[in-house]
């Protein structure tokens, strides 16, 4: 895989004093399908700026849980809050809307678009541009790397994209959908400098590697501007040498300032890159606790070995 997930850093966001803020809440969520119970009570909070693990074994409620939280599913009953916000009921792009976006355990691109439109499909929920304007936009050409403005990691993304928006006004006076199409491709190729495939950015989706598509989906996740990305099992299929890139890369995003959602199977990436841990089993929440803590948990490992912890010798 390319190396170049280090040659773009992010800023680095100073820690701040005091209690942290509390940015998700899941407060007594059951989820039911038929008589079947998905879920059962759980409850946990996820803090701003922080990396929180979700794990447990095959059938233990991790992606049904980011469905919840994501709009997929409605519980049966207990609420999510977002930012002190309920968002219970809410359709998913309107929660994508709020600040929340994520990725999926068995990729979901466009595979006949390029790289870089896959991303520009993230930044198209914060365009404003009006249906009739978007219907007759001029049709739009691949670009090359060299003729879009070049940017900075200094400048952050955010900073970029409202930068590129006022210099293409200013200097070419276009209407704005024009002006989001240009500032959008702009920041679609920042995305994959970002994660480290912009190499291959005007390539399409089916034709790049499989650890490319996954980094892929992640910047086409940050496109949406959120506050929370889940990311769900992004090392499935990942050598030895990518899982390591990959630890990089989800420190980067929260160095961006963003906060993160991570269910993943390896224990020793979600060890090293986590702050806490959630552990699920049979859809209840078992445990919840620092990585050392929770990996010394009799319950985490018996549901982890399938046997009771004083038998696992």
């Amino acid at each position: 895989m390319s190396d170049q997930t280090t040659s773009t850093s992010a800023p680095k966001i100073p820690a701040q004093p005091g209690p942290r803020s509390v940015l998700l809440e899941v407060n007594d969520v059951t989820l039911r399908f038929g008589g079947v119970v998905a879920l059962d009570k759980i409850n946990f909070q996820i803090y701003e700026g922080e990396i929180l693990g979700l794990i447990g074994p095959n059938g233990a409620g991790k992606t049904t849980s980011f469905n919840v939280m994501t709009g997929v599913y409605k519980p049966t009953s207990g609420a999510v809050l977002f930012r002190g916000q309920k968002v219970t009921g809410r359709k998913p792009h309107q929660i994508s809307q709020l600040g929340i976006s994520r990725t999926f355990q068995n990729i979901r691109l466009f595979p006949e678009m390029t790289a870089l439109e896959n991303v520009m499909v993230g930044t198209d929920s914060r365009h404003r541009t009006s249906v009739p304007g978007a219907i007759f936009r001029v049709p739009r050409k691949k670009p090359k790397p060299h003729e879009l403005p070049q940017v900075t990691a200094e400048a952050g993304i955010q900073r970029t994209w409202q930068e590129t928006r006022r210099t293409f006004a200013k200097t070419f006076g276009l209407s704005r959908h024009i002006l989001e199409e240009r500032a959008a491709e702009a920041k679609a190729l920042e995305l994959l400098r970002f994660v480290g495939i912009a190499d291959r950015a005007n390539d399409e989706a089916r034709n790049l590697p499989y650890g490319y598509q996954r980094r892929l989906e992640i910047a086409r996740a940050l496109a949406t501007e959120p506050k929370l990305i889940c990311l769900d099992e992004p090392a499935a299929g990942f050598n030895p040498a990518e899982k390591e890139e990959l630890l990089t890369l989800i420190r980067k995003i929260r160095d961006m300032g963003l906060t993160v959602l991570l269910i993943e199977h390896d224990m020793r990436l979600v060890m090293g890159v986590t702050d806490r841990i959630v552990v699920l089993e049979f859809g209840r929440k078992i445990a919840e606790g620092a990585p050392a803590e929770v990996s010394r948990d009799p319950k985490v490992i018996a549901a982890y070995l399938g046997e009771p912890a004083d038998d696992a010798a």
